[in-house]
């Protein structure tokens, strides 16, 4: 339970939906109200369903590549701290609220990808998976539960806006943004132990 509770955590984390509220508000502000939850429900099953064929092909995917476990520890790693700095600065909120100017109701792209399932936590699902191959059934459950978890509080993004505040949002953001600085290193420092002990 400890460890699901660990994945779940770090899933959460790297999700992030409280970050993403914003995002997800100018996505569907010109989608009519009673659409929206169908339009979210959907892209969350969407988003699922490519982290579900990550999770269960990610470790064999690497293996045909030929790519070692500290190679993505440590590319991951630095994905997930650009990001992180995003988060903690706040500087791709602005460009990203642009995503949806248009009339048409988003499908896929960016809600789904890769705003839910987006370079952070399909990174974290192949590190996660290649590391410990005997925890997939593990790995599964923590996933549905933090994609149920992330799909509740972006189902609630108006009302969670409107209570936050901007700047409440913001101050949240940021947190999440901290906690995954150290996420990142970690995975860094896990991908460079890694590969000084294959030196050896």
């Amino acid at each position: 339970m400890e460890l699901i509770s660990s994945y779940i955590i770090t899933l959460i984390l790297v999700m992030d939906p409280f970050g993403n509220i914003p995002l997800f508000i100018t996505a569907l502000k010109r989608v009519p109200t009673e659409r929206r939850t169908k339009v979210l429900l959907r892209e969350l099953m969407i988003a699922l369903f490519i982290m579900m064929v990550f999770l269960f092909t990610g470790a064999k995917l690497l293996s045909w590549l030929g790519i070692a476990k500290y190679s993505l520890g440590v590319s991951g790693g630095i994905v997930l701290f650009i990001m992180s700095i995003k988060l903690v600065f706040n500087s791709s909120m602005e460009e990203q609220a642009q995503i949806n100017q248009k009339d048409e109701e988003p499908f896929l792209v960016p809600l789904a990808i890769p705003l839910i399932a987006g370079p952070a936590s399909l990174s974290m699902l192949l590190i996660l998976s290649a590391g410990a191959p005997s925890k997939i059934w593990y790995l599964f459950a923590a996933v549905l539960i933090a994609s149920v978890l992330n799909g509740l509080v972006l189902l609630l993004s108006f009302p969670i806006s409107n209570l936050l505040g901007k700047r409440g949002i913001i101050a949240l953001e940021r947190l999440t943004g901290l906690l995954m600085v150290l996420i990142s290193v970690n995975m860094m420092m896990g991908g460079i132990s890694e590969f000084v002990k294959s030196l050896s």
